[in-house]
């Protein structure tokens, strides 16, 4: 007897309603809806489009359900978002989205009222100006909390949108710069040092709980049984990272998408200085299992390059870009990926060439040379991440289990390896929703254990293993030389 789950995921510039069906032995993913989610504008600030996503998500509800009468649904997006509901329940406006600048400097801004060892210290979170906490800050400096009753991270905010449960669930939680890391509790201290109302904070649901059945009103309305809402892993890395068919406990998991998650896996998190400087962050994935990891940006600057050649009347496939990339020859040049001046949207590969011509670098002029020096950049900012991994832990990782839509960019799984000296294990490309499936498939009993959905999910898909070829580590030093 097959069961079958939905899985909701939300990524950065679309959404999708993937059903999964588990035989006993693998699980088959089949896509029944895809949508767009970017965010909208509005007087220059920039929010998610809840109403219309809910919409959509909705469609996705129907359209599965038509297919396969599903057992359960999860919901992951990505982290430090969050929706504001009012003392009725009802959502106060449209979440505001991590690339409005409303919070920009608000991380140095805390500095002034507690030191970044601390913080780091008390949270163990990257600290990063998207980070919920620093979004609060500057909401309350600017609009300020009246009339605001509970705040929910985005997936628990489209989970209580189904269920009319509140609850935030653990992963997602601890993206939010506000649990602590010694408790997994609230850090109601801090917030209350930084004047945010604690009672914002709703509870901590555990991934794989449950958040409720859909509400009497949503089964009404598409014509649904009371199926449950499982608290999967909320946050995507969580859910990828849960999805890498490691073998081994010692491995590195890389979540390589619009943004790079670059770590591993820890019983206990590392809240040293060292992992302070470095920009290490500790979160938590199913099970309260702690992973170690660095935010890198990921094929965002690909993708938004590709965008501004599109606008340029240049448009490019993405098999078109890595040929381009792999036929651009001549003098290496580097950029830093994680440098502010990449992160709006906008004429990449004028920032790019900006960028080598102030640091003393060949300027790449073709936009071959400029997609070349974006995928050199990316597999360097893997070798210094892995480094300074190893350089904590002080463990040696002998794998890298690539993961995400970079599986499909063969060029960046060879630099991987290749910078970094480890074999590249690459796949699932679909890895975020064979974990939310896999959690939930766990949550009702039909997969015993966290081991055997890992060996279920590396049934289900051929893996490619890359190999790492002769790397000139001059190259390395002079990538570390211009980044500093």
């Amino acid at each position: 007897m097959k069961h079958y789950v939905l899985a909701l995921d939300f990524g950065a510039s679309s959404g999708r309603a993937m059903l999964a069906a588990y035989d006993g032995k693998t699980i088959q993913l089949q896509e029944v809806h895809r949508f767009v989610n970017e965010p909208i504008s509005k007087d220059g600030m920039l929010y998610w489009n809840v109403p219309q996503l809910m919409q959509e998500l909705e469609t996705g509800l129907q359209k599965a359900y038509q297919i396969a009468p599903y057992e359960s649904i999860g919901i992951d997006t990505w982290g430090v978002d969050y929706g504001l509901l009012n003392k009725d329940g009802n959502l106060i406006d449209n979440p505001r989205h991590y690339r409005d600048s409303r919070s920009c400097g608000y991380a140095a801004k805390l500095t002034q009222e507690l030191p970044p060892e601390e913080l780091y210290r008390r949270t163990g979170t990257q600290i990063m100006d998207i980070n919920t906490l620093f979004q609060l800050m500057s909401q309350r400096d600017i609009e300020g909390f009246d009339g605001c009753e509970k705040l929910l991270p985005m997936p628990d905010l489209f989970a209580y949108l189904l269920t009319g449960t509140i609850s935030a669930e653990r992963s997602i939680a601890s993206t939010t710069q506000m649990l602590s890391a010694q408790t997994g509790t609230w850090d109601t201290a801090l917030l209350e040092q930084l004047h945010i109302p604690v009672t914002l904070l709703p509870d901590i649901a555990e991934s794989g709980s449950s958040k409720c059945v859909l509400s009497e009103e949503i089964q009404n309305r598409l014509g649904l049984p009371p199926i449950p809402v499982t608290a999967v892993c909320g946050h995507d890395t969580q859910c990828a990272a849960f999805a890498a068919p490691a073998k081994t406990d010692k491995h590195i998991f890389l979540s390589c998408g619009t943004w790079s998650l670059f770590g591993t896996e820890c019983d206990t998190p590392i809240l040293t200085e060292q992992a302070a400087a470095l920009g290490l962050s500790n979160e938590v994935g199913y099970g309260k299992k702690v992973t170690f990891l660095k935010n890198i940006i990921g094929l965002w600057m690909i993708q938004e390059a590709r965008r501004e050649y599109a606008r340029q009347g240049q448009n490019y496939s993405f098999a078109d870009i890595e040929k381009m990339a792999v036929e651009a020859h001549g003098s290496a040049c580097f950029v830093d990926p994680d440098d502010p001046v990449f992160t709006p949207p906008g004429d990449i590969p004028v920032r790019v060439q900006d960028y080598c011509r102030k640091t003393g670098q060949p300027v790449p002029e073709t936009p071959g040379a400029v997609f070349r020096c974006i995928y050199e950049s990316l597999a360097m900012k893997y070798r210094k991440a892995l480094d300074e991994l190893e350089e904590c832990t002080g463990e040696h990782y002998p794998v890298i289990h690539l993961v995400g839509g970079g599986t499909k960019d063969r060029l960046l799984c060879q630099l991987t390896a290749d910078f970094c000296q480890r074999p590249v294990i690459a796949g699932p490309i679909e890895a975020t929703v064979y974990g939310n499936a896999a959690i939930q498939l766990l949550a009702m009993g039909a997969i015993a254990s966290p081991e055997d959905a890992r060996n279920c999910i590396a049934a289900s898909e051929q893996m490619q293993t890359y190999e790492q070829e002769q790397f000139p580590d001059q190259l390395y030093s002079k990538f570390l030389t211009m980044i500093k």
